[in-house]
């Protein structure tokens, strides 16, 4: 079992990216750390601090449900775009970490997913 988060275009040859559960689990921890808070510091992963009082374009996508909710709004995808284009600009070519690149490596795929959602005015479904 797993989560794939595809463009909501109809077209089965769209890429997309998935993960299994704790692997989107660790990927989201990882970008939170990256915005500068935890998750587990926050209300839904365990925490009391309001969602509301982070501040980051990654909130929708940090505070969803795993395999359930609404789907992100090209709009939503179009406010992530950039903070995830940063990290993808400032990654350290000389890095050797597998598990740092393998971060990188979900960035660039969701980066790809996220701008054909935007490109084609399509939501991005959490399937």
């Amino acid at each position: 079992m797993g989560l794939t988060l595809f463009p909501a275009d109809g077209d089965v040859t769209s890429p997309d990216i998935s993960w299994s559960y704790s692997g989107f689990h660790l990927f989201r921890k990882w970008l939170a750390r990256a915005e500068g808070f935890t998750l587990a510091e926050v209300d839904g992963f365990g925490g009391d601090r309001q969602w509301h009082s982070v501040s980051t374009t990654l909130a929708p996508l940090l505070d969803h449900p795993d395999d359930d909710g609404p789907d992100l709004t090209p709009g939503q995808c179009a406010a992530m775009l950039p903070r995830l284009q940063a990290m993808l600009d400032r990654r350290d070519p000389e890095e050797t970490d597998a598990a740092y690149l393998r971060r990188m490596e979900d960035v660039d795929e969701l980066v790809t997913v996220l701008r054909l959602c935007v490109d084609k005015g399509v939501e991005l479904v959490f399937g």
